[in-house]
């Protein structure tokens, strides 16, 4: 899409500065020698980027750019300002304004920084207010947010297999979205009238999940009061959604093998045959490949289970996305909150993308409502970010600070995390397991299960 820029300035040797700075690039630019000829230009075209003199002849630049963006709230505009009117500059930039220059231009380096920044953001936010358009003809149709290579190329993959009834398997690190790409291909399959039912593999016990999957008989067992139908039960017609199936022990991976095999089971206490017509969709943050080599995965369930795989990008590998997502979740929590805070400043927007985002989206996502939730109002600097990606950062890495080692693969890095923290989570616990399971939030059968794979002594 080629861009359009107002400049609007009566002296001419910065009009041929802005012309010889955009004349290499594929932008449109227009310029203004005053206030109406930039009003006029205003009203018949659409700027993704209007840059504005402080003194015109004929009014105040500042003036002017609220005028405009009272009209138009989300429009990018930069203003030009001498150093003795840096004080309304400052206080336009409060308001919303994405950012000012003052004459004369000693660095041009710094002035085209301030223009791609402003670009930028502008894109996110059109790219933003289209998939909004899109949102508001089908309420119901989650929205993947991204327009980099590697969503594309994901997008690409689910138009081509939603509408066709088959297993499919989502692989991507934690917090990439796998959940919502999942209801997604749910929503655009043949099954969308039908009940989508999700499940974590990782966060019950074996016995909890075994009786949600199955549903049980009035008398099955203790407290078992009324017939209960399970998820595989409840999902006929529809999508059930297995996260986290790599953490299934290997008692259900064969009862799930034999279920997907007929889709026949019964319920628990009961010896009723039961059948389920369900679409299966199943994601895991490990590779499941080396699960299966590893002997901690069925073969033949892994066969079943991977017609189709879908890989999600770390949000390392698709940060065009950042300043778009980022903008997604600004709009998001300002509405939930009922605040007005934003937009992010130039260096805001590098300290974004120079971020390593471990946690991925997912983390990026908890720093926005953080800042939102915590700012009180106006745009928001790199200093508003610091601290919240450095305490993220700390958080998902629990190695930082210590000694660089090599690098290994990404189930190898993934098992000593875990390693690690179980440790860690015992070590507080004081070797009660229970305790570590209650402080970790997992069950105490898989915190178990998982202590004894990765060889942690669980013996006080």
């Amino acid at each position: 899409m080629r861009r359009t820029i107002l400049v609007a300035d009566d002296d001419s040797f910065t009009r041929n500065l802005f012309e010889g700075l955009f004349r290499q690039t594929p932008a449109r630019v227009e310029f203004a020698r005053n206030a109406a000829q930039a009003r006029q230009l205003f009203k018949e075209t659409d700027f993704n980027l209007i840059i504005m003199d402080q003194r015109l002849p004929d009014g105040s630049g500042l003036d002017l750019l609220r005028e405009m963006r009272a009209e138009r709230p989300q429009q990018m505009a930069v203003l030009i300002t001498a150093y003795a009117d840096v004080r309304d500059a400052v206080r336009a930039v409060r308001e919303g304004l994405f950012d000012y220059l003052t004459k004369p231009f000693e660095h041009i380096e710094e002035l085209e920084v301030v223009i791609e920044k402003a670009l930028e953001l502008d894109r996110a936010y059109r790219e933003i207010n289209a998939l909004r358009a899109s949102i508001n003809a089908d309420p119901k149709e989650p929205v993947f947010i991204g327009a980099s290579p590697p969503v594309e190329q994901v997008l690409q993959q689910v138009r081509q297999i939603a509408k066709l009834d088959i297993t499919i398997l989502l692989e991507g690190e934690s917090g990439t979205g796998k959940d919502l790409l999942a209801k997604l291909i749910h929503n655009a399959g043949p099954r969308r009238q039908g009940p989508f039912l999700e499940l974590n593999c990782g966060a019950m016990s074996e016995s909890l999940l075994e009786t949600t999957l199955f549903g049980f008989q009035r008398g099955a067992f203790t407290g078992a009061n009324k017939n209960t139908p399970g998820y595989f039960e409840q999902a006929d017609g529809g999508t059930l959604f297995l996260d986290e199936i790599a953490d299934m022990s290997p008692k259900l991976q064969s009862t799930l093998l034999s279920v997907l095999q007929n889709r026949r089971f019964t319920r628990l206490g009961s010896t009723k045959v039961q059948h389920s017509d369900f679409r299966l969709i199943c994601a895991t943050n490990r590779r499941l490949a080396d699960e299966v080599v590893a002997g901690r995965f069925r073969e033949d369930l892994f066969y079943r289970i991977n017609v189709v795989d879908i890989r999600l990008p770390p949000l390392r590998e698709r940060t065009d996305d950042i300043v778009l997502l980022a903008v997604h979740f600004l709009e998001l929590f300002n509405s939930r909150f009922h605040k007005s805070v934003g937009p992010f400043n130039p260096e805001a927007i590098h300290k974004l993308e120079q971020a390593s985002w471990p946690g991925n989206v997912r983390q990026l996502q908890h720093l926005v409502e953080r800042v939102v939730a915590l700012h009180a109002g106006g745009p928001i600097s790199d200093a508003d970010l610091e601290l919240h990606i450095n305490e993220a950062e700390q958080n998902v890495s629990p190695s930082a600070g210590k000694q660089p080692r090599s690098l290994l693969s990404y189930r190898e890095e993934r098992e000593a995390f875990e390693k690690e923290y179980l440790q860690r989570v015992l070590l507080a616990a004081k070797g009660n397991v229970s305790e570590a399971a209650r402080l970790s939030g997992v069950a105490r059968q898989n915190l178990y299960t998982r202590m004894k794979r990765l060889g942690i002594d669980t013996q006080p």
